[in-house]
């Protein structure tokens, strides 16, 4: 599947908001302006630098592409200011050449050829950052490519270890169905799920919507090799190692900056027999963040725990596109229930029929203790088959006029509150201050047993022609917000260039020194992914 230069998601698949959806939105927060995108071809970027010939030997010359649509297709990921600057046609860089390998001897040569000729050189896999993490930045050097590792898409089941060796260019679908063929899963869903990579997973640290039972994906891997323009680092295939710190944790979330992923070991599990989603309802957000506290401390989380606050349980229910009399047939349920202006509480179990019955029985305990009323199937149905809407939804939004952008972070559950209220209140002041107030969501969507993440989603009527202001104005309100109350400037997004300035926060002028000591060792000329991860030049 080739995703849209201009989008998500393939033409043949497209979400459409109905008009009570519209008038929704209109009514909360007024009408948008819509948005025009120019044909592919009235692309304005930067013209192409030359590249060094020995490119082409390293490859071969069919893997070398220069062609406009091939350097469009690779300039920019989809966050915000991306996936604006495509619409608009108004690239501000792009790569000189896209570069298509076929083996980690190959990525080895091309990375000798751009150390030696000054050629910086973006991994890049299924173009999915939503934080500028493959953004085709050249940083002082002669020119940029853009690796592209789709042709290495490896994948080798050990059946009796439950592992297998991944390629870093498998995209989910092909790597979910390459292991059910083995009668096994990743269970690894994030909402970029459909073109995101295992080398992307690993990159950025990625973490799926059923990771409480299954693992962030940092979680599955065991073992990895990259290729780095010093030579290869490989860790040893074993469940554990006590040989010093572990260096697949400083491949892990290295985002492309050290070197590149070319090889990835994980955990599988046998595919379930039975899947179960339900909807719950708590009276608010804080009981119904108890309720997560104390499955997540008693050892029954289940494997998919999703807690909306009021704004967002009210809006996804408008933008579901959910008839007027199944609103109100659900309204009365809740008056009844005295749960009327509640939160919705998707929990979702997997595994044999009996794990999954019992599991769900002591779940079901401890919600139904901390005031949580059942819903059914039917909400559970409505998220597993709408999970990997969002980016549609946002594509539609987009086209009608309107900003919408996500962040998250995550604290402890002594903190979550606080953070939970300056990052939502940060945003709001911000929309307000830029003359377009908006709707802002949140969800609690990983819970650990001493806290949790918290997932924002934002709309409002966009600036025409000061769209990237307007994004810049409150995205930085949010982050300072967070880096005040010492949340995570990440949980599961990475860092990219978006997040890079807040590093030092993060892990410290210390930390950044030891990391920039690594990077200085393995990428010597400074050639791997120019302007993410670290801050400043």
């Amino acid at each position: 599947m080739t995703m849209r230069w201009w989008g998500w998601g393939e033409d043949s698949h497209q979400a459409r908001l109905g008009p009570a959806a519209r008038g929704m939105l209109a009514e909360r927060i007024g009408d948008a302006r819509p948005a025009e995108r120019v044909a592919l071809e009235q692309v304005a970027m930067p013209e192409a630098r030359p590249v060094p010939d020995g490119l082409r030997a390293a490859v071969n010359e069919a893997s070398v592409l220069t062609a406009h649509e091939h350097r469009v297709r690779r300039a920019a990921g989809r966050s915000y200011p991306d996936l604006i600057r495509l619409r608009e046609g108004r690239l501000e860089s792009a790569p000189d050449a896209v570069v298509l390998p076929g083996s980690a001897e190959q990525v080895a040569r091309v990375l000798d050829v751009c150390a030696r000729e000054g050629v910086a050189v973006v991994p890049f896999g299924g173009g999915t950052s939503v934080v500028g993490g493959v953004d085709a930045l050249a940083g002082d050097h002669a020119a940029v490519i853009a690796l592209d590792l789709r042709r290495m898409r490896r994948c080798e089941v050990d059946a009796e270890s439950l592992t297998a060796q991944l390629g870093p260019g498998l995209r989910g679908p092909e790597a979910e169905a390459a292991l059910a063929e083995h009668g096994a899963t990743l269970g690894h869903f994030p909402q970029s799920f459909e073109y995101a990579t295992i080398g992307g997973f690993a990159a950025t640290r990625s973490a799926g919507q059923a990771s409480a039972g299954y693992g962030r994906f940092d979680e599955l891997v065991t073992a990895l090799t990259m290729v780095s323009p010093a030579g290869e680092l490989r860790t040893l295939e074993t469940p554990h190692t006590a040989a010093g710190p572990a260096l697949r944790e400083l491949v892990l979330g290295s985002e492309g900056t050290m070197g590149v992923i070319t090889d990835v070991t994980a955990r599988l599990r046998p595919l379930p027999e039975s899947r179960r989603y339900e909807g719950w309802i708590a009276p608010d957000f804080d009981s119904g963040a108890e309720v997560v506290r104390a499955l997540a401390q008693d050892h029954a989380l289940p494997d998919v725990t999703r807690l909306s606050d009021q704004s967002e349980t009210t809006v996804s229910m408008a933008l579901s596109g959910t008839s007027g009399a199944k609103r109100a047939a659900l309204g009365a349920y809740l008056g009844v229930r005295r749960r009327r202006g509640g939160c919705m509480l998707i929990c979702g179990w997997e595994g044999s029929a009996e794990d999954v019955e019992r599991r769900r029985a002591l779940s079901a305990r401890i919600l139904r203790a901390g005031g949580a009323a059942a819903l059914g199937s039917a909400p559970g149905r409505a998220w597993e088959h709408g999970r990997f809407q969002g980016p549609y939804l946002r594509d539609e939004l987009l086209d009608l006029g309107y900003f919408v952008e996500t962040l998250e972070t995550s604290h402890t559950w002594s903190r979550y509150r606080e953070l939970y209220e300056a990052v939502r209140s940060a945003i709001a002041g911000a929309l307000d201050a830029q003359g377009t107030p908006g709707i802002v969501m949140c969800h609690l969507s990983h819970a650990y047993a001493d806290g949790a993440s918290l997932y924002y989603t934002f709309i409002a009527p966009r600036r025409p022609g000061a769209e990237i202001e307007q994004w810049r104005s409150v995205k930085s309100a949010a982050c300072e917000a967070i880096v005040a109350h010492a949340g995570t400037i990440t949980h599961h997004h990475a860092v990219g260039r978006d997040h890079a300035p807040y590093m030092p926060a993060e892990v410290g002028e210390v930390g950044l020194d030891a990391l920039r000591a690594v990077k200085d060792r393995l990428d010597p000329a400074g050639i791997m992914n120019p302007g993410k991860l670290f801050p400043g030049p």
